[in-house]
């Protein structure tokens, strides 16, 4: 296992693009397209060499393939290497959805990013959409007001979007308090730096409710890349949309289930999946034969969505609305219906009738907020009476889910310990920290239907784990497939600490290829602060008086003294003072550059495992900055030369006090 080596490339963000499964495979073709031209490959041989790759040659012809290399490409006699080789399948693979899509007949004419050949669609009626939700939630902020209301079939939203505080904002909406907007740069003119930090900050954050970002960067914005941009506010009111979706903030959900069992099944589901499950429980109550399935096709005719309204809302209902045959007539009657119960909809019948996932799930979601039709009846809730109270668990959860989804892996998970059961998810996570560390010869994909399958996958996630040093005393793959939350908590923390310390490591200016320890990153911090004159300290990970924040706003200060506005920090002596700290200081973080997913409560409480992410997440920041761009005073004495002195310890170190108590596996 040991001297297994995965496919490397030179590049973090192509790499980044794919898993070690997809490199392996397209190594294989670029070495087999090599050997058949007798050790050559040019920019010419592709439009018929790519015809074997899946996604490229099923959807664009070898003339469609041709055609679009001539137009990127100056020269095609250029000779062809395997990260070219990656950015030509990577521009192709984009292009071939596109063609597979809808087309053109509900898009905006192509796009042309500045810097990017690749040519881009948005959807007129989504941008549409979001611009009526954007004016409806934001028209009373006090910043946005003046560009506010945006006109839906024009460009301005990609204007506004520049300066990156809309989607600030918009997050805000979506997940009240995620951003401290005191952290927000707002000034009418904004200068490239600080139009930076608001990007930044937004991409962080957006990260940090769900958000997938990994193919989005701050140029996106400034350049105005509007499908980047209309993706990413997508993804951001999708979240809003479907926050009740859960027995947190709608216990009445529990009325969908027959017992305590199925409530945790239920609990499980991603919040489409119980949209969709709420929207055929009434749909039974109705006389709905069939069961839709998604937004999409098993909507377009509107037919569903009558009787969904009629059970909802019969005091509105129109007789004539399953008279009618035409589908678009059909779907104009039932948003009639929409609008007289009062319900939000920024679709059109079009948009019903054409099957739009996004629209029509948005939709849906608006139906469900303004009246759900469901009972409030005490001994329906009684079920989640028997379900442990799991704050802390459902924290660390919600922490460890974003981490993961942010790495870019090719499953997106929105349940831990469901979704990391067969193995699979995990060996990803574990090829994104250590690239090349997992044996996919052994491995099995999903959908895997034979159990013991899922076993072997884990198998191997705990055997890594132990290569990797994990401490994981009397655990086997069996203990994950079974879905031990307990055991699965505290690998994925070790897995994150472990990610966080080789990114520091892999600094080797400062850390000259050592092992990097909690002490490290303890000793570093304070150091920074007392350099800094500072009079705070951090005694360990879980020192009590972090909870005021103090400490984290001094560190902050040190590694940018500008970041900082210290008329806006409290004393931080009232649980009210302490979170506004705390929120103040993840804001600053990420506007930095931190990629961290803790809450507030995280620092009032001092949670130890957060607390070491933050600190170890600014340090990482901090080093990588060249040196000229760092405060005056600012040495290797506070950076690099720190790393030469501690001692050769293991990644066990006992400085944060928690690796005999929490990271440990019993």
């Amino acid at each position: 296992m040991a001297g297994y080596v995965g496919v490397l490339v030179s590049d973090p963000w192509l790499q980044n693009q794919f898993t070690q499964v997809e490199l392996r495979s397209l190594k294989t073709h670029y070495m087999t397209m090599r050997r058949e031209n007798s050790g050559g490959l040019k920019l010419a041989d592709l439009p018929g060499k790519m015809s074997r790759l899946k996604h490229v040659g099923e959807n664009l012809s070898e003339q469609e393939r041709a055609s679009f290399l001539q137009d990127s490409y100056q020269n095609l006699e250029d000779e062809v290497d395997f990260e070219l080789f990656l950015r030509v399948y990577l521009k192709l693979q984009a292009l071939a959805t596109e063609r597979r899509g809808s087309g053109a007949k509900n898009a905006s004419a192509f796009l042309k990013s500045p810097t990017s050949t690749l040519l881009h669609t948005i959807s007129e009626s989504e941008k549409a959409s979001y611009v009526a939700h954007i004016n409806n939630y934001l028209a009373e902020d006090e910043f946005l007001k003046k560009y506010l209301p945006l006109e839906p079939s024009a460009n301005e939203l990609f204007e506004i979007a520049k300066d990156g505080v809309l989607i600030c904002k918009l997050i805000n909406v979506a997940v009240p308090g995620t951003i401290d907007e005191r952290a927000i740069n707002t000034k009418r003119e904004l200068n490239p730096w600080e139009r930076n930090e608001n990007h930044t900050l937004c991409l962080n954050s957006a990260k940090a409710i769900g958000c997938t970002v990994v193919n989005i960067g701050t140029q996106d914005f400034i350049e105005g890349r509007r499908h980047l941009v209309l993706g990413l506010i997508s993804q951001i009111i999708k979240i809003q949309l479907l926050a009740d979706l859960n027995l947190k903030k709608t216990p009445q959900l529990v009325e969908l289930v027959d017992d305590s069992k199925d409530v945790e099944e239920l609990m499980s589901l991603a919040p489409e999946k119980i949209l969709l499950r709420w929207m055929n429980f009434q749909l039974k109550k109705a006389g709905y034969t069939k069961t839709v399935t998604n937004f999409s096709s098993d909507v377009k005719d509107a037919e569903a969505y009558a009787h969904l309204l009629n059970v909802l809302a019969p005091e509105h209902s129109n007789p004539s609305t399953l008279k009618v045959k035409d589908p678009l007539e059909r779907a104009k009657l039932v948003l009639e219906h929409a609008d007289r119960m009062g319900c939000k909809r920024y679709l059109t019948a079009k948009d019903i009738v054409e099957g739009s996932p996004n629209l029509n799930l948005a939709f849906v979601a608006h139906i469900f907020q303004h009246r759900n039709g469901l009972s409030t009846q005490t001994k329906q809730i009684s079920f989640l009476e028997t379900l442990p109270d799991d704050t802390q668990i459902s924290r660390e959860e919600r922490s460890f889910r974003f981490w993961i989804n942010s790495l870019g892996n090719s499953t997106y998970i929105d349940n831990i310990f469901e979704d990391v059961r067969n193995g699979w998810v995990l060996l990803e996570t574990l090829d994104k920290v250590s690239p090349g560390i997992v044996n996919w010869k052994i491995a099995t994909k999903p959908p895997i239907k034979m159990p013991f399958r899922k076993v072997e996958n884990c198998n191997q996630v705990v055997k890594i784990g132990k290569q990797l040093k994990f401490s994981l005393v009397n655990i086997a793959g069996n203990d994950i497939v079974q879905g031990n939350k307990k055991l699965i908590l505290a690998y994925l923390w070790q897995l994150m600490r472990f990610n966080i310390l080789q990114l520091l490591k892999n600094l080797r200016f400062h850390s000259h290829g050592k092992e990097i320890v909690d002490a490290d990153i303890l000793e570093w911090a304070n150091t920074k602060v007392r350099n800094s004159g500072g009079q705070t300290r951090m005694a360990n990970f879980k020192d009590k008086s972090l909870s005021d924040g103090i400490f984290f706003l001094e560190l902050l200060s040190a590694v940018l003294p500008r970041s900082v506005n210290w008329s806006l920090v409290t004393k931080g002596q009232s649980v009210e003072e302490k979170k506004m700290n705390s929120t103040y200081i993840i804001s600053i973080a990420r506007k930095l550059g931190c990629s961290i997913f803790l809450l507030p409560e995280d620092i009032i409480e001092v949670n130890q495992k957060m607390i070491l992410t933050l600190t170890a997440s600014i340090m990482y920041w901090n080093l990588k900055q060249p040196m000229e761009e760092r405060p005056c005073g600012s040495s290797d004495s506070e950076s690099g030369s720190i790393l030469d002195t501690t001692s050769n310890s293991t990644t066990d170190d006992t400085a944060s006090e928690s690796s005999t108590d929490d990271n440990s596996i019993n």
